[in-house]
């Protein structure tokens, strides 16, 4: 019987290539553990958590395990200014994106600095209004001489002497992007001790051109997000946080959400240092994803995975992306620390 493992590694080949294209063209790079780029999400998530910095970074390595397909990396760092003697606030940060995908060594890199105004909307009660702006380099680039066409094939097999009948003006596109989101979070419930947020986004809105070939009629498509979550203290020991997205860019959609289970695993205090959380989050249509969370603060770590319940589970069996997040939050020694303010953002 013929052989048929060649035949389905150029189906997946080509099943990856697809979709490496649809990332460059259509939509943009994304993380199961959303959670964990805020700046990705919504630049006015900048700032929301309780301490004066925050470093966060996440990877994702995606089908790997029988192809060359997807690793993608994300570094954010949050700074927060007070303002005056109000409870304002500014945040000032940065978030790097790198990514590298298919057997062409199509890659990005992201640079985007972001600057968030916190406004406080209450002097009783942690409530703010944020207006954030995020906007950077963005560098794109192809290794042409991994790439094989139909032009190669001579009639009986590949031949790589053959010209692919590709021309490429040149192999990597930059150009500078933009962001703009506003968001609004608050405390509610007994002694304020819940937390939610809820937050807009628009991203790309300076429609960049996104072509190898440079044609100007290709250009990124802008992309809306709409953020929301909760936090819910249920009792000495045990909170529910519950989160979600839904993004809009050109024809795609996605909706991704889900719900963390966290426990406090060391003595009893208004801030646990100590907390483990077993969650699970779903894109609609694509994954399921478990996730697992530890938080030994100020570090904090995760790990997920993507079960695959798309239509391409029977190519990918199930096979589907894991990721890695680490997060670090601190206080600085000064008189108007976050540790010192009363109505301090707290998720």
């Amino acid at each position: 019987m013929r052989n048929l493992k060649p035949i389905k590694r150029i189906c997946l080949t080509l099943v990856v290539f697809a979709a490496s294209l649809a990332t460059a063209y259509s939509q943009d790079l994304h993380f199961s553990q959303f959670f964990e780029a805020p700046l990705l999400r919504n630049p006015a998530l900048a700032g929301i958590f309780t301490g004066d910095y925050r470093f966060q970074g996440v990877y994702r390595d995606q089908w790997n395990s029988f192809t060359n397909a997807y690793r993608t990396g994300s570094f954010n760092g949050e700074y927060k200014l007070p303002v005056g003697r109000t409870d304002d606030f500014l945040t000032i940060g940065l978030q790097i994106l790198y990514d590298k995908a298919g057997s062409a060594g199509l890659t990005s890199t992201q640079v985007l600095p972001a600057l968030n105004y916190n406004k406080s909307l209450s002097s009783t009660h942690a409530s703010y209004l944020s207006l954030g702006f995020m906007g950077g380099y963005v560098e794109k680039r192809i290794d042409i001489s991994k790439i094989t066409t139909n032009s190669q094939f001579d009639g009986a097999a590949f031949n790589p002497s053959l010209a692919s009948g590709e021309t490429f003006p040149s192999p990597d596109i930059h150009y500078w992007d933009g962001s703009v989101g506003m968001s609004y979070n608050s405390s509610f419930g007994r002694d304020d001790r819940n937390s939610m947020f809820v937050g807009i986004a628009y991203h790309h809105l300076n429609r960049p051109m996104n072509s190898f070939y440079q044609n100007t009629a290709v250009e990124l498509q802008p992309k809306w997000v709409v953020s929301g979550g909760a936090k819910f203290i249920m009792d000495e020991r045990s909170s529910l946080t519950v989160q979600a997205d839904y993004s809009s860019q050109g024809a795609a959609r996605e909706t991704i959400g889900g719900l963390m289970y966290g426990y406090n695993l060391g003595d009893f205090t208004d801030e646990s240092k100590y907390m483990l959380g077993i969650g699970a989050f779903m894109r609609l249509g694509d994954a399921f994803i478990p996730v697992i969370k530890l938080d030994m603060l100020p570090l904090s770590m995760a790990i997920s995975y993507d079960v695959n319940i798309s239509t391409l589970n029977t190519v990918s069996q199930g096979q589907g992306g894991f990721e890695l997040s680490i997060s670090y939050i601190g206080f600085l020694d000064r008189a108007n620390s976050a540790k010192n303010k009363i109505l301090c953002p707290r998720f």
